[in-house]
Parts: C-alpha cells; sequence; structure tokens
C-alpha cells in the first residue's frame, strides 16, 4: 500500500485525500486547524461552484450538502454607468441561464464534515502547522509528499513563475460578508442566480446565495481597485463596521442591490473576511533542504484572483487530474518528471482560468464592453458568458480577440434574424391555416343551412308543388354562400 502525505486540508487537500482514500492509498493529512476550530472559525471565502466541479465531488461521493444548498440557476452582469442623482445607474443589465446550476457551501461546514469523514474512514490527521523543517523529515516517510496549503511557510518552497504572473501586486482589495435577511432580485424574484456588478474604475460587487452554519444565506463581497473610491476595508476589525461599510458601498455604487438589502445582518460573528494578495503561478516542484521533492497543488501554485470565482472550482479540478494521475502511476515512483507531467496535466485547464483572470483584472477594452452590453439584446450571449464560468477555455473562443468578439456577434446578430424570420413565417403559415379552416366551416355550415331550407321547403310544398319547391333551391343555397 502506498504511503501519502498531504499538507493542508482546503477543497484540494480535502478531497484529493479522501479520493485516494477511497481507492486504498494510506493517507496522512497535515491541517493547522481541527475540524471544530474550522467549523467556528472565520469565513474562508466564497468557494461558489459551477457544474463540472461540483461534479468532481459527486464523482467521489462527497456532495453531502447538496439537496440542502440553495441552487443558483442563472449568473448575471450588471454594469454601472457614470454618478447621477441617487447613486450610479445600470447602463448593463442580463442574466444568462447556467446549464447546471451553481452552489455555495460555506468552506467552514464542508471542510469540517469533510475531515471528520476523512479520520471516521480510518484516515490519520495530525493538527500542526507544518514547517519546511518538519516536511523535511517527514516526507522521507512517504512515498509522495503533496502541499496543498496555500499560505503560510511552505509556500516558498515553490518560486514564482514570472512568463505566467503579469502581476506582482495585489490588484484587488477583498471584502466578504455572509448576511441573513437579503430580499430577492424584483426582475427575477423566484430564481437564485449569482450577481456581478461591475462599476469601472471603483471595482465589483458579487452577490450570491449560500448555505452557512445557520442555513440558507447570501455573500455579499467587494472587489475594489487599490487606492480606489472603494478601497476602505483596511484597519476595519469589528464586524458590524465591516457590513456597515460594505452596505454603504452598495448604497452610492450599486444601489439596485442596496435596495434588497436594508434589512440583512450577518450570519455569525465570524461572517466577514478582508485582504488583498497578488495572483502568482508558481512552478509546481518544490526542493527540501535535504533533498527532497514535494508537488504543490491549487491555489499553492496557481493563486488567482477571485474576480472571476475560479478559486473552488480550480482547486477541485485540480485534485481530480492529480487523483487521475496518481492512480495512473501504479507501483512506479513518483519522480521530478512524472510532477512536472502532473502539474502540466492541471495547468492545461488552470492556463485559461488565468488568462481570464488576468483579462478581468483590467480595464476592459471596447469589443468586450460591447460583448457585455450584446447580452441585454441577445439572449445566446448572456448564455454562453454565464456558462464560460463553468468552462473559461471557450472565452478563447469569442472574449480576448476583438475580431473573434465581433465575428461571434455577427453570427449571433444571423442566427437572431433567421430565427426571427423563421418565426414569422411560422406565424404567416399558422394563420393562414387557421384561415382556411374557418373558410372551411363556413361553408360546410351554409350547405348544412341550405339543405335544412330545402328540405322545409319540400315538406311546406308538399308533394303536389315538389317540381317547384326543386327550382327554389339553388337560389336559397347562392343567399347563404
Amino acid at each position: 500500500m502506498r504511503k501519502i502525505l498531504i499538507v493542508g486540508a482546503g477543497q484540494s487537500g480535502l478531497q484529493l485525500a479522501l479520493g485516494l482514500q477511497s481507492r486504498g492509498y494510506e493517507l496522512t493529512l497535515m491541517s493547522s486547524r481541527t475540524a471544530d476550530e474550522i467549523r467556528g472559525g472565520r469565513v474562508m471565502s466564497t468557494q461558489c461552484m459551477f457544474h463540472t466541479a461540483l461534479g468532481h465531488e459527486r464523482d467521489l461521493e462527497l456532495n453531502f450538502w447538496e439537496e440542502r444548498a440553495p441552487r443558483a440557476w442563472g449568473l448575471g452582469v450588471s454594469v454601472a454607468g457614470p454618478p447621477a442623482p441617487g447613486g450610479h445607474p445600470r447602463v448593463i443589465d442580463w442574466v444568462g441561464r447556467l446549464d447546471g446550476y451553481a452552489q455555495s457551501v460555506d468552506q467552514r461546514i464542508k471542510m469540517a464534515g469533510w475531515m471528520e469523514t476523512f479520520e471516521q474512514r480510518g484516515g490519520q490527521v495530525v493538527i500542526h502547522g507544518a514547517a519546511v523543517s518538519d516536511l523535511d523529515v517527514l516526507a522521507r516517510k512517504y512515498d509522495l509528499a503533496l502541499v496543498a496549503a496555500g499560505k503560510g511557510e511552505l509556500v516558498s518552497l515553490f518560486g514564482r513563475d514570472a512568463a505566467r504572473s503579469p502581476y506582482d501586486t495585489p490588484r484587488r482589495a477583498l471584502a466578504v460578508a455572509y448576511v441573513h435577511g437579503l430580499g430577492p432580485r424584483p426582475e427575477h424574484p423566484d430564481v437564485d442566480a449569482v450577481r456581478c456588478n461591475l462599476v469601472p474604475g471603483v471595482g465589483e460587487l458579487f452577490v450570491m446565495p449560500a448555505l452557512t452554519n445557520s442555513g440558507r444565506a447570501d455573500i455579499l463581497f467587494w472587489e475594489t481597485v487599490p487606492g480606489g473610491p472603494a478601497d476602505s476595508f483596511q484597519g476595519i476589525t469589528d464586524p458590524s463596521e465591516h457590513l456597515e461599510r460594505v452596505l454603504e458601498l452598495m448604497e452610492h455604487f450599486t444601489p439596485w442591490e442596496y435596495a434588497r438589502a436594508t434589512k440583512v445582518e450577518l450570519t455569525d460573528a465570524g461572517a466577514t473576511l478582508s485582504g488583498r494578495y497578488a495572483p502568482t503561478v508558481r512552478h509546481p516542484i518544490g526542493r527540501l533542504p535535504g533533498g527532497g521533492l514535494v508537488l504543490g497543488v491549487a491555489d499553492v501554485v496557481v493563486a488567482n484572483d477571485p474576480i472571476t470565482g475560479q478559486g473552488s472550482n480550480s482547486a477541485a479540478k485540480c485534485a481530480a487530474a492529480y487523483l487521475e494521475s496518481i492512480l495512473e502511476r501504479g507501483d512506479r515512483p513518483f519522480d521530478e518528471e512524472w510532477m512536472r507531467t502532473t502539474f502540466d496535466r492541471y495547468w492545461e485547464s488552470a492556463r485559461h482560468v488565468t488568462k481570464w483572470t488576468n483579462a478581468m483584472l483590467a480595464p476592459p477594452p471596447e469589443h468586450i464592453v460591447n460583448l457585455l452590453g450584446a447580452g441585454s439584446a441577445f439572449p445566446a450571449v448572456a448564455h454562453r458568458i454565464a456558462n464560460g464560468f463553468d468552462d473559461p477555455s471557450d472565452f478563447e473562443n469569442f472574449f480576448y480577440e476583438p475580431e473573434k468578439t465581433a465575428a461571434y456577434l455577427d453570427e449571433v446578430r444571423e442566427e437572431t434574424r433567421a430565427a426571427e424570420a423563421e418565426a414569422a413565417e411560422a406565424e404567416v403559415a399558422e394563420a393562414e391555416v387557421e384561415a382556411c379552416d374557418v373558410a372551411e366551416a363556413t361553408e360546410v355550415e351554409a350547405c348544412d343551412v341550405a339543405e335544412a331550407i330545402a328540405a322545409e321547403v319540400c315538406a311546406v310544398a308538399g308533394a303536389d308543388d315538389e317540381v317547384e319547391a326543386d327550382d327554389r333551391v339553388p337560389e336559397a343555397v347562392r343567399s347563404f354562400r
């Protein structure tokens, strides 16, 4: 039985540990906190997961909270215009339907629950904040050591990949609040949706349904431009003051969202989070002082800004890719070449996330503004952008290059015109059929009436006047046609 060490108990570390455990591997999981400490601590992220990532959890039968968590069937985009009396108006607003619903389960629930499940199934959990010196000793006892803890000293083992990391400073300041009492969007009161509100020069506000310790909740998540007019959370430690600032920014910059947030309250004392970090891609292999090698997992090696909501999705996809690679390896050594190939398998999907995320952190060029605007006029555009959150690789086909965007919008317009023409022809054909049916029915009715009159004439005239009555029938028929 092969022995594997995983340092870090987040989405990727626990998902991979449980997946390997189910295949008979001997696992040791290191975590800096117990399950109870995680469950009773501060929120860790927004973790909205889309169809593909949720599918990886289902494949391992780890979707314990799927029936309880709200299902977001839509993803909406709103863009604020220049300030006006009463706040910033919306100049773009639409909702695209997701092909598969999205869900957000508070990581305090999920990580604590998964850790307890891992232990119940016989896994060994070591509660210790591992340092490089600890890992140098421990790694020698295992066939493979993986680092899935995205913060702390161990990250220093993985050097920054400058070619894949265009930013060396934070591009957004982050502020999260979990709340109860958020009202529905009046445009679609019966449909849960993830809402992305873009305020040029200020930042973004994301609103999404979630499941937390106290039940159904909503997440209010500001991403503000550092040094900009909404960058105002530094130094705030009181949760109530944090929420107050979130709402003040909503009232000024996104009044359409603030209108349904006037009665919200925090879900619990640990329901707020703030911070900032530079998005970074790192080299996947860390070399320990004693010469041993460790493989980085998920945001240890690919840490994107959460502006595109891909953190937990990428972690789940990374764990799935690594699981497949480990199983395929069999009894052969987990050497440096295998580690590099394993990371490359994950990078094949992660590179699309990184490219898209970095593009969204920059001021949008004109063709992207036009594309977002087209979502209001063409449901097909809204649908495609929305489902790109599940499969970011599709953005290569229509998002980044002005020529591809223009060609795509021309295609949508042509398809829309063709569909409208086909619908108009069908409507005309239906009207013609209806007219024919009416005419036929009228003619039949006329004939029936004429026959009845003829019969009545014959009855009145009697046998002696039969010839004369027959002469009157043609005239009676003509009068009803």
